[in-house]
């Protein structure tokens, strides 16, 4: 079976290749395809990619002016292969847990009406590049966040969810998810460890007050959809929203 994992990047040359080798080493549980959006970095991200490629043909890389990442994640759908049974995701700075991708493939094939895996994410300020792992003395904080790469979708499912909403400059995931939950999947929330979230000063998540306004945005989008259509399902108990505040300065 075909797992497409479609990242986004955008002037990443410090970490992208930590997170393509976290998905790498894991080419022994699905027929792994890496879709590589290069979202016009203006760094040496797309040769560091390129330094992969070689010896991991599976990796693809595509290059396109700066659109923001909604629009590549989109650019990256539209590249999925016909024969991709899954699709997820992963930032180019985060580090995929080994055998994530084995363990969820599993509950796929224990049921074949299942549309979506969702796990947990761990939050670390330090990892090391070498064993993709946490420092010892790294900050961590484990919790069910609103995140993509902590999701594997059945295709079927992401061909009727379809494309991300590119007005959101920022929380398109937020807006993504709450759609797919409103939908209705049948789905399983894991209390594994799909990622560790990489900290670190270029986060454009640390921008909280741009995030802030534009997931609750998502928020209300979703209010509105659910209100114009009531077979749509109400989205609680799956993300876990507080943080606390040691990281909130972070």
């Amino acid at each position: 079976m075909k797992l497409s994992v479609i990242m986004p990047v955008y002037n990443r040359e410090r970490y992208v290749v930590s997170a393509l080798r976290s998905l790498v080493r894991q080419r022994d549980a699905a027929d792994l395809d890496i879709i590589v959006i290069d979202d016009g970095s203006t760094d040496g991200s797309a040769e560091a990619v390129r330094s992969m490629i070689a010896e991991y043909p599976f990796i693809r890389l595509f290059q396109q002016a700066n659109m923001g990442v909604a629009k590549a994640r989109n650019a990256g759908l539209r590249r999925l292969p016909p024969d991709a049974a899954f699709v997820s995701f992963l930032d180019s700075d985060d580090i995929s847990l080994p055998n994530r991708f084995k363990a969820d493939l599993a509950r796929f094939g224990a049921d074949p009406d299942l549309d979506l895996t969702y796990s947990l994410m761990t939050m670390a300020d330090r990892i090391d590049d070498e064993t993709l792992k946490p420092t010892a003395d790294s900050r961590l904080m484990t919790l069910r966040g609103i995140s993509l790469t902590t999701a594997l979708f059945a295709r079927r499912l992401v061909e009727r969810i379809g494309g991300f909403d590119e007005e959101f400059e920022q929380a398109e995931d937020t807006d993504y998810l709450l759609r797919v939950f409103e939908s209705g999947p049948n789905y399983e929330l894991l209390d594994t460890v799909a990622i560790y979230c990489r900290r670190h000063a270029g986060n454009m998540t640390k921008e909280r007050g741009a995030r802030l306004q534009n997931h609750l945005r998502a928020i209300h989008k979703s209010m509105r959809r659910r209100r114009a259509n009531p077979s749509l399902h109400e989205v609680s108990g799956i993300f876990e929203l507080k943080s606390p505040p040691e990281w909130q300065m972070m």
